[in-house]
């Protein structure tokens, strides 16, 4: 049996059933050329000014010698770990933001990045940084925050409200041990932990990307696995119960599975602010639906990112680093999330 609407065509064939929606389709289309065009764009910058034919023919073996190497060496892994991270933060966003049912729930906001961030200034502080690595660190952090906040939030299962109350309090926590590492920390370690803190893309090597790559490979399929239970989980618990899904086991998968992503985000990129708050709230208002759709949110990600960091480097000689953009560019959507909760009394 199929039935037509104006916004939507369901379709049924024995147990399987779907949805597609041709607005959010063809959001996620234009999102996906915009990314290509934008990861394209920035390989264009550097100390050698390239054309955006010149990084095509470099990327797919069109050029040797110096214009190949330069594309595919230098200035490839930077940008898929810019991509990869943007795919990432946006995914998890969406998913955070879902399973706590607040638009403000994204996991720079309850913890997670505060987390790998005081795992990775403790790690350079006290020195044993430099045989794991950032990236193990991070990780590391990111996952046993996401795995703290799910015990102290537990009561007899948990609820959306009790993760986010109980993440703030993580990043409180965590926020300060940072702040007092870096206080105790020697001027080169503290300069050392700074410049990974604010989110940065700046000599990213494959040894970066390659990590983040197979966490995509293996998560991001997990989360849409579980996202056909993410619309009855706004419904309230005793309702989404009501229907047959499974809470508790859906909530914890998910919870896991955003935590992962945006621990080795983090651990690739830094703690790259907002992206996880704004990316899965414009992707909402463009598909205009009642929660953010994973794989637009995951591709709006890419493309603020990968447009932050063109922008960081563009305004000066000396390029920032992407998570003062990003951190310029989320600061005004925040405040006005803010203020459409308060005015409405609800989570907005």
């Amino acid at each position: 049996m199929s039935l037509l609407r104006l916004d939507r065509v369901t379709f049924r064939a024995g147990a399987v059933s779907g949805r597609i929606r041709p607005r959010l389709l063809l959001v996620s289309v234009v999102l996906a050329v915009l990314v290509f065009v934008v990861f394209c764009a920035g390989m264009t910058f550097g100390d050698v000014p390239m054309s955006v034919s010149e990084v095509l023919s470099g990327l797919f073996g069109g050029t040797g010698g110096g214009t190949g190497y330069i594309v595919r060496e230098l200035r490839l892994p930077r940008a898929l770990t810019g991509l990869l991270a943007g795919l990432a933060f946006g995914a998890s966003g969406a998913v955070f933001q879902t399973i706590t049912r607040n638009p403000l729930a994204a996991p720079d906001m309850i913890g997670i990045n505060a987390g790998a961030a005081t795992f990775v200034v403790a790690g350079i502080a006290f020195g044993f940084g430099g045989g794991l690595g950032t990236t193990t660190l991070g990780l590391a952090g990111g996952l046993l925050t996401a795995l703290l906040v799910y015990a102290l939030a537990w009561r007899r299962g948990t609820t959306g409200y009790r993760i986010l109350l109980v993440g703030i309090g993580i990043f409180a926590m965590c926020t300060s041990l940072t702040d007092y590492l870096l206080s105790k920390a020697q001027i080169t370690e503290a300069q050392a932990s700074i410049g990974w803190l604010v989110g940065n893309l700046a000599n990213r090597g494959w040894e970066h990307v390659v990590p983040l790559f197979f966490a995509l490979v293996v998560l991001f399929p997990l989360v849409l696995a579980l996202s056909r239970w993410m619309g009855t989980l706004l419904l309230g618990d005793d309702v989404a119960a009501g229907l047959g899904t499974p809470v508790q086991p859906v909530r914890l998968g998910l919870l896991l599975a955003g935590a992962g992503l945006v621990a080795f985000a983090t651990a690739s990129a830094g703690p790259v602010s907002f992206v996880a708050l704004t990316a899965p709230q414009i992707a909402q208002r463009l598909a205009r639906l009642p929660s953010p759709p994973v794989t637009a949110s995951a591709l709006t990600g890419a493309v603020v990112v990968l447009g932050s960091d063109i922008i960081a480097r563009s305004l000066t000689s000396s390029p920032l680093p992407v998570g003062i953009v990003t951190g310029v560019l989320g600061a005004p959507l925040l405040l006005w999330l803010l203020a459409r909760a308060d005015r409405s009394g609800s989570r907005g």
